[in-house]
């Protein structure tokens, strides 16, 4: 059997797709399955153990190959994750006996339904991410998260400290989860352990990581600044690596959780029901709530600046009171 998945949004919608996929290897283990990702997700391509093959669209492109290869592979079934026109005319010429998506997304418009042959009628705004996309499958919740980062990758890391580590990602491409440059600062030196402090090349995260490294001052001393210099997959080795992970909502909040690692997630403007980390050592703190307050899909939200210092570091000493050791 020869499977066509379809996830072609976001970096962070791509590694929640992840447990979906390893469902599918769970129910079909002969099976062939190919994902089929969307730019920077292509970088996190050797870490979807559950896949044989990893297809990427590339963004302003022709995909000629992408396209034809969709078009021309004998296709039993197809999961369509994405929901936009992009996807729904793939989906359309894969040709699959079985070809699945989720019915309000696609019904946006009615050429897109066209091709489809089976229909999840799971509620977004009811579901966090992850349990939205095995809706889609129709299978039960595998216990491996299905992200799997290839072993070693962090040996080669120049500037990467030998001994235990906290990460620190505080930027994310959306400006508005961005937590005050000052309240980070305040947080790092507070920190037991030496910190690696991780980001994009991005203008305004570099900027933003530039605030907070001022913020610091002559505190910065020890500071590994790895921002810029990795590749996703890189990023990835390094989280898996961490002994704390502190992020606000991100790609690298999800990686941490996929790898499982004690982690401390801020959100402010997005709600946590949908994306936070959900395993035992992680913590979501919200703006205006407090460690731990998810209240359910219809949560109110708040700016970052309305999280404080004395909120994060508590949930910093309840993740590593309780997981000393990971």
């Amino acid at each position: 059997m020869r499977i066509l998945c379809l996830q072609l949004k976001r970096i962070g919608d791509a590694i929640l797709t992840a447990p979906a996929l390893q469902a599918m290897r769970e129910a079909w283990p002969q099976a062939h399955l190919t994902l089929v990702l969307h730019g920077p997700s292509g970088g996190l391509a050797p870490a979807f153990a559950a896949s044989d093959e990893v297809l990427v669209y590339a963004p302003g492109r022709p995909n000629v190959a992408l396209w034809s290869r969709v078009f021309t592979e004998n296709w039993d079934r197809c999961y369509d994750f994405t929901g936009t026109d992009r996807s729904a005319l793939l989906a359309r010429l894969s040709r699959a006996a079985h070809v699945a998506g989720y019915r309000k997304m696609v019904a946006k418009r009615a050429w897109r339904a066209d091709g489809y042959t089976h229909w999840c009628d799971a509620p977004v705004r009811d579901l966090h991410t992850v349990d939205f996309h095995l809706a889609l499958t129709g299978l039960p919740a595998p216990e491996a998260t299905g992200l799997v980062i290839p072993a070693g990758l962090a040996d080669g890391i120049r500037g990467l400290p030998t001994d235990e580590f906290i990460v620190v990602h505080p930027g994310t491409a959306r400006a508005e989860k961005y937590w005050p440059p000052e309240r980070w600062a305040e947080v790092i030196t507070r920190l037991p352990l030496p910190v690696v402090l991780t980001g994009s090349s991005d203008r305004a995260e570099q900027a933003h990581l530039a605030a907070i490294r001022s913020a610091l001052g002559s505190s910065e001393t020890g500071l590994y600044d790895l921002s810029g210099r990795l590749s996703l997959l890189e990023l990835a080795s390094v989280i898996d690596r961490a002994r704390l992970v502190l992020s606000v909502d991100s790609a690298a909040m999800h990686l941490a959780a996929m790898a499982r690692r004690p982690q401390v997630a801020l959100f402010g403007p997005t709600n946590p029901f949908h994306w936070r980390p959900r395993h035992p050592a992680a913590r979501a703190v919200t703006a205006g709530g407090g460690s731990g307050s998810v209240a359910g899909p219809r949560q109110a939200t708040a700016p970052m600046d309305a999280l404080s210092t004395a909120v994060v570091l508590e949930a910093i000493d309840e993740v590593c009171d309780r997981h000393p050791a990971a």
